[in-house]
């Protein structure tokens, strides 16, 4: 299987690994530490040498409670990163859920959208739809604002399945194709640890839509639950959450921690072709 974005088809016979670069203050994990457009690219160059085959760059957090920011304060944020890394042997993708943001990064040399409103803001679709970039359709219940508020589902699995069924729906009568769409189940967005933990269990469930999954599970507050760390010290529970990932049918793993999560897919691997 593999998955075209822009100018790129990337081989999903093995897991692939997307790393995260955020340029805000606020991220739930290293909000503050990337904010400029320097130490984002510099950032973003290490993450490649690591191993990461995309750079997802993000400038809104999306964190459970994290407020909205302007339009313009975003494209400041993101643009000069996105323009600084044009040259970049791997795909670039644009965390965003505006339509014109993801306009002006397509402009700037992404290929990717990674949008966790699955396209539903107005003229979403046509962005994508009239370009070549792929697109990462998330699920989530509510907002940033309010998602953790009280999430309620009758078949967590089942629910977000239909959700993807609808929105792939949408995409193949804008002449999307399906080779261009990967999907994430969103961890932690609008779901409870035993939400979170039936998803991940399940997670062969949603492989049989056809198209690939792409799994975010690095530092996320449902690992800290399991393991009482702070955030900073998930480290070793997110590799490993990606390799359960992977062994459960994630074809792309969006990560913090590159070096770490490389090595152990390589581990993985090399069984596997054993």
């Amino acid at each position: 299987m593999s998955f075209r974005c822009g100018q790129y088809a990337l081989d999903l016979s093995r897991p692939r690994v997307m790393g995260i670069v955020n340029v805000t203050p606020d991220s739930f994990s290293d909000g503050g530490r990337f904010f400029t457009a320097k130490t984002a690219i510099d950032h973003a160059h290490r993450l490649l040498a690591e191993g990461a085959d995309f750079l997802d760059i993000g400038g809104e957090s999306t964190r459970p409670g994290a407020a909205a920011i302007g339009l313009q304060e975003e494209l400041d944020r993101v643009l000069p990163v996105i323009e600084g890394l044009r040259d970049v042997a791997a795909p670039i993708s644009i965390d965003t859920w505006k339509p014109a943001v993801m306009h002006a990064a397509l402009a700037a040399g992404a290929s990717l959208v990674n949008d966790v409103n699955a396209l539903q803001a107005e003229g979403a679709v046509q962005v994508v739809a009239g370009s070549a970039a792929g697109v990462c359709l998330m699920h989530k219940q509510g907002t940033p604002q309010t998602m953790q508020a009280r999430p309620i589902y009758a078949d967590v699995v089942a629910d977000v399945g239909a959700f993807f069924q609808q929105r792939l729906a949408t995409l193949a009568a804008a002449g999307v194709a399906s080779e261009r769409i990967v999907l994430d189940p969103g961890f932690g967005f609008g779901k409870t640890l035993a939400h979170n933990l039936e998803l991940l269990k399940q997670l062969p469930r949603l492989n049989s839509l056809g198209v690939p999954l792409l799994v975010g599970l690095s530092r996320k507050s449902m690992l800290g639950q399991l393991t009482g760390r702070e955030v900073n010290d998930r480290k070793t529970a997110s590799v490993v959450a990606a390799v359960l990932a992977v062994q459960r049918g994630a074809a792309i793993v969006r990560v913090h921690d590159v070096r770490e999560t490389v090595d152990a897919l390589k581990i993985m691997n090399a069984l596997n072709e054993v």
